[in-house]
């Protein structure tokens, strides 16, 4: 049990550091640019759409995709610990 716990101590470790990566670099820029401003601005004035349409459509498919590999990947290294 402990060399799962190792394992996804190290697992989460490696996550926190690559979104802290991308997230603190594009929250100063944000903060410097005006953006906020922007942003609120687009979201008053923001058209509303019905249905998920072509992007959406996209997004959807690539995040189930994304999580079936997640998925059958930790099947997999589960299965050949088993062996």
């Amino acid at each position: 049990m402990s060399a799962v716990v190792k394992w996804w101590s190290r697992f989460a470790a490696a996550m926190t550091g690559a979104a802290l990566t991308l997230v603190v670099p594009v929250h100063a820029w944000a903060a410097s640019n005006g953006v906020d401003g922007v942003v609120t601005e687009g979201l008053k004035y923001r058209r509303r759409r019905t249905g998920l349409g072509v992007l959406g459509l996209f997004g959807g498919v690539c995040c189930l995709l994304v999580v079936a590999v997640i998925v059958l990947i930790v099947v997999l290294i589960f299965r050949r610990r088993r062996k």
